[in-house]
């Protein structure tokens, strides 16, 4: 599929690996919607992209506000084509029995739900309205990129929630490919490794640096443009289907 003309929602979109990928898209041409809680980064961000790029404020954990930010880009944009689920949370760093006892259920609960629900939540909703597109001269009507981790595969300690949710990703991934290629649709998961989000940037440089040594090659953290680089060959790559790819510099936990 190409991006030129084309529609894209992006969630968690107004920073990170999110605001990479709505940078990106909206440069080839593509009219982004960003879904994101933060208004304040959403609309600066929208406004320097320009009048193709839009701001919602949309709690992916919460189906309502999910369907009130699909109906907006429907409005506005007359249709969805890409679907790029970026929002998530971490774990807290909490392990299953610690100090001051067993796991918090209502944070095992959110993390979950933030990061599996809210993410099939707006998947399916963006699927939904993908299905009713005219398909293209390759039969393509929409594509679905997700957002895991490779702690999905090497969970480390205190990642259990995290780690829960984001292999929950990977597991639904070729289930909902075999679900919508009645329809053309493609989903493809990345599951990338250390990267320079907002997370990581508020440690020091010798953390960072200390992280780095066990990244075999290239031995530094990952630029998030590096992974809006990967959303788009996803998009352009039709027989890249049902699959989770590692983005990590060959790191293993």
């Amino acid at each position: 599929m190409e991006l030129q003309n084309r529609v894209t929602v992006v969630t968690g979109g107004a920073s990170g690996l999110g605001r990479a990928t709505v940078e990106r898209f909206a440069k080839q041409g593509s009219s982004v919607a960003i879904f994101d809680l933060s208004e304040e980064s959403g609309n600066a961000l929208s406004q320097d992209l320009g009048s193709k790029v839009m701001y919602c404020q949309v709690d992916v954990s919460d189906d309502d506000s999910v369907r009130r930010g699909i109906d907006a880009v429907m409005e506005k944009f007359g249709a969805i084509h890409i679907c790029v689920n970026c929002a998530g949370r971490g774990g807290g760093a909490t392990k299953t029995v610690g100090r001051k006892g067993a796991f918090p259920m209502d944070l095992f609960r959110e993390v979950i739900n933030i990061n599996l629900v809210g993410t099939f939540s707006v998947l399916s909703q963006a699927a939904e309205k993908m299905a009713t597109n005219e398909a293209d001269e390759n039969g393509e009507r929409g594509v679905i990129i997700n957002t895991a981790s490779i702690a999905a595969y090497e969970g480390q300690k205190g990642q259990v929630a995290y780690a829960a949710s984001k292999g929950g990703l990977i597991s639904i991934t070729l289930p909902i490919a075999r679900d919508l290629a009645f329809y053309g649709i493609r989903i493809v998961t990345i599951a990338p490794g250390l990267f320079e989000t907002p997370i990581l940037k508020g440690l020091s440089a010798e953390v960072k640096e200390s992280l780095a040594k066990d990244i075999p090659n290239p031995s530094r953290l990952g630029d998030v443009t590096e992974f809006a680089a990967l959303a788009e060959h996803i998009v352009h790559n039709r027989y890249i289907n049902g699959e989770t790819i590692r983005l990590d510099a060959a790191l293993r936990m």
